[in-house]
């Protein structure tokens, strides 16, 4: 579901984008607004970024070798990671130094109907683009808050699209209000003002993105209620004493690698331990399909030995 989900709010947004893109540069062209060229770049960028993952999703479907024996899950994540540098330097710099630069120049705004029309049109796009990123993380998200899904999904297309979407809502928002009061008040500054509103914003949604994504691509544990079920899984036979110790990390967005040390009864036989280890494998794997690398090592619980 989620690799389908993903896809599918990739490509939303991918036609979105590439086509506000570039009406919005033509809306700059037009009337000369750093708010409009701000979130043409943003647009740009946030094109960019779909293919992005998109190629991310391509290429960590590729076999395992023995140089990358757990395969190449991780790729998703990497991309991911490209994807928030990109929306901060693509969008939130550009978007910085543009209004900095209308702030100075003081350059006076034409045909701002136009930029008016554009920006209209691209919020119905975009908010089309963020009700199918919604529509295909509720799932996934479950009773969760939204700001919760995006903190602790390990699937990071989803995360990554709402955000970008969200952002260019707000953004044109921004813009709308600059271009607006720019007409209203008959001084440029607003449209700069705007154009600043947008870098920053875009800045914040880019380090949230950097901050998720790093903790992800370095390697991210079973959150505590799928370690709960895994350990009760595992706990469940009738030879296994207990778990010593667990340990789980994400290979990729739906590949699970379990590591635990179990206790089993002293004296217990090869032929028990064998099928003590592949029940608690298939209890495991029943319960949570995510766990597909699964490694348990048997042995003695010395502490309660040593307490006897």
């Amino acid at each position: 579901m989620s690799a389908h989900g993903g896809t599918k709010a990739i490509l939303a947004a991918l036609g979105a984008n590439a086509g506000i893109a570039l009406a919005k540069f033509v809306g700059f062209v037009v009337t000369g607004s750093s708010s409009m060229l701000a979130e043409a770049v943003h647009s740009v960028a946030d094109t960019a970024n779909q293919g992005l993952l998109l190629l991310g999703g391509r290429t960590a479907r590729r076999a395992a070798t023995p140089e990358h024996p757990f395969g190449y899950g991780r790729d998703r994540y990497f991309y991911s990671f490209v994807v928030a540098l990109l929306l901060f330097t693509l969008g939130s710099v550009f978007a910085i130094y543009e209004g900095i630069h209308k702030l100075e120049s003081h350059e006076p705004l034409t045909s701002p109907l136009v930029a008016v029309i554009i920006l209209v049109v691209a919020i119905c796009l975009e908010a089309y683009s963020f009700r199918t990123a919604m529509k295909e993380s509720r799932p996934l998200k479950g009773n969760g808050t939204w700001w919760q899904f995006i903190r602790q999904a390990k699937v990071p297309e989803l995360p990554v699209v709402l955000l970008e979407d969200t952002g260019a809502l707000i953004g044109l928002v921004f813009a709308l209000l600059g271009v607006g009061l720019s007409v209203l008040t008959g001084d440029p500054v607003w449209d700069a003002v705007g154009t600043l509103c947008i870098g920053t914003l875009l800045g914040v949604i880019a380090v949230i993105l950097i901050v998720e994504m790093k903790s992800l691509l370095i390697g991210e544990g079973a959150a505590r209620p799928v370690l709960s079920t895994i350990v009760a899984e595992l706990e469940k036979g009738a030879e296994i004493e207990r778990v010593i110790h667990i340990k789980t990390q994400y290979l990729g967005p739906e590949e699970l690698l379990v590591a635990a040390k179990l206790a089993l009864p002293p004296g217990s036989s090869v032929e028990t331990v064998a099928r003590a280890i592949d029940d608690a494998e298939a209890r495991v794997r029943a319960a949570v399909p995510d766990a597909r690398v699964i490694y348990l090592e048997p042995d003695l619980d010395r502490s309660r030995l040593q307490q006897a």
